[in-house]
């Protein structure tokens, strides 16, 4: 799929959707009193605790329970059954609400997008030799080959962008073409869909990707294999493309995707850089390797939180966040990405908050269809990548707590159905009623079915998967997934 520009967007009013202000979940005592959970704070003695946190719990027993007989002589209630029972549904609440929020296992990979603790099992059950797939087989291949991918850097352009500062992102507009009319040629003209063969003067786009691509793929590997080698040649990728002073890239895409005769560089430039939550994901995989240092480390979170800030504050980045279609859904992965891996937790949960008012109301009809990509020359395409990045903030969410794989508008516009709407076409069960001027690759939706599967409990999304896209077994970061349909 080519990451082209944003198109036309449809003029339309949205409806203003209010949501009513939630109130605090409260448990009714037999005294007629109200108990707010969110007060509960006194555990049963026996039920979670050392012997330390148990001689607190006892004291903090007592406290209550003098309290709550001062209470009860006000009221004139005689039954001290009574108090009994509020003592037990307190202590029951803390530790039922103590094991639904239980720390995260310290083992267990920094990522966002992939199941921390269905990868820490795979891992495990590797290592015990209880786990044998052809994942794992393919993973080392990949490996193997991403061992081959040499360094890169945006340095090494022969074009300067207009700042006159090789270190700054360059890329040329991909459906932008000379206007045949004019002498010049400008400005230029678009075709949606064509790409012009003049992007190859510029390779920064491409080999951002190479290098997020072979990370990814390195990182897992070493995660899953152990196999330092990985680790050593992940490292010096992002060493070059990130950290080195003499090679490293500026945090910012001030001139991706420029049009000639028009300007040096747009919003829409950022879904270039859409995989940027693949590249956070694979920092976290290579920690514990000796290659990987404390240095790097803070190196990567202070040159994400820069670019964080520039997608934030910058007029690219502010148009883009604007954006209503794919342009839109894949700004808001990258900015929770960063953010979620920058600490800025806040952000993350605040944009994905709004996402389901915000991207899945606007983009996804009642009937599941996307009209602001079915207006594309690509519009199965289309629909699949933005579904994919819908998918993404799905799984992004997990780590805040915001549940986008249930949202859904009172007239039925949810992600689900965005999804059942592109299932008979992309099986060829139906023939694709809008433009597609170049083949579609079922490999571009099989990874968002076999997610679907584990999220939706529903192995048929799965069978479907592997019905269209065999190779999907194979792919690595779709694994944790299946081991998680099939527990």
């Amino acid at each position: 799929m080519e990451s082209g520009d944003s198109g036309k967007s449809r003029n339309s009013t949205e409806n203003k959707r209010h949501t009513k202000a939630r109130r605090p979940l409260t448990s009714h005592s037999a005294m007629g009193t109200t108990i707010p959970l969110s007060a509960r704070t006194v555990p049963a003695a026996g039920c979670c605790a050392n012997p330390v946190q148990q001689a607190t719990i006892k004291s903090a027993h007592v406290s209550l329970a003098r309290a709550s007989l001062s209470r009860l002589r006000g009221m004139k209630i005689r039954s001290i059954a009574v108090l009994h029972f509020v003592l037990f549904l307190v202590a029951f609440g803390v530790c039922a609400a103590q094991e639904r929020k239980s720390p995260p296992d310290v083992n267990e990979p920094r990522v966002f997008s992939l199941p921390r603790a269905a990868l820490e099992q795979i891992k495990s059950g590797i290592a015990a030799g209880k786990i044998i797939d052809p994942a794992f087989d393919q993973l080392r291949s990949d490996a193997d080959t991403a061992l081959k991918q040499a360094p890169l850097s945006v340095a090494l352009k022969s074009i300067r962008p207009p700042s006159g500062d090789k270190h700054d992102y360059l890329s040329l507009a991909p459906y932008w073409w000379p206007d045949p009319s004019k002498p010049n040629g400008l400005p230029y003209t678009r075709r949606d869909g064509q790409v012009n063969p003049e992007i190859e003067q510029v390779q920064d786009h491409k080999n951002m990707d190479r290098v997020i691509s072979a990370t990814h793929t390195l990182a897992l590997a070493y995660y899953f294999l152990g196999e330092e080698s990985y680790a050593i040649h992940a490292t010096e990728l992002l060493r070059i493309w990130f950290l080195s002073p003499e090679t490293r890239m500026n945090p910012n895409l001030e001139f991706a995707q420029g049009v000639r005769g028009f300007n040096t560089g747009r919003g829409t430039g950022l879904i270039e850089t859409r995989d940027l939550y693949r590249l956070v994901d694979a920092i976290g995989l290579l920690d514990g390797s000796k290659s990987w240092t404390a240095s790097d480390q803070k190196g990567m979170e202070e040159w994400c939180a820069k670019f964080l800030d520039w997608m934030m504050h910058s007029q690219n980045g502010k148009d883009e966040a604007a954006a209503k279609n794919n342009h839109g859904t894949f700004y808001d992965v990258q900015l929770v990405s960063l953010a979620l891996f920058t600490g800025k937790t806040e952000i993350a949960r605040s944009v994905l908050q709004a996402a389901g008012e915000k991207r899945i109301a606007l983009q996804v009809e009642p009937d599941g269809r996307q009209p602001l990509e079915l207006e594309r020359t690509k519009a199965l395409g289309y629909s699949t990548m933005n579904l994919a990045g819908l998918f993404e903030l799905g799984l992004l969410g997990e780590n805040v707590g915001v549940n986008l794989w249930n949202f859904s508008t009172p007239d039925g516009r949810n992600i689900h159905k965005a999804l059942d709407y592109l299932v008979p076409f992309v099986t060829g069960e139906q023939k694709w009623p809008y433009q597609q001027i170049i083949e579609f690759k079922a490999a571009e939706i099989s990874p968002v079915l076999a997610v679907a599967a584990s999220k939706y409990k529903d192995r048929r999304y799965e069978d479907l998967a592997v019905k269209i896209d065999a190779d999907v077994l194979r792919r690595i970061e779709v694994l944790p997934f299946r081991r998680q349909l099939s527990r």
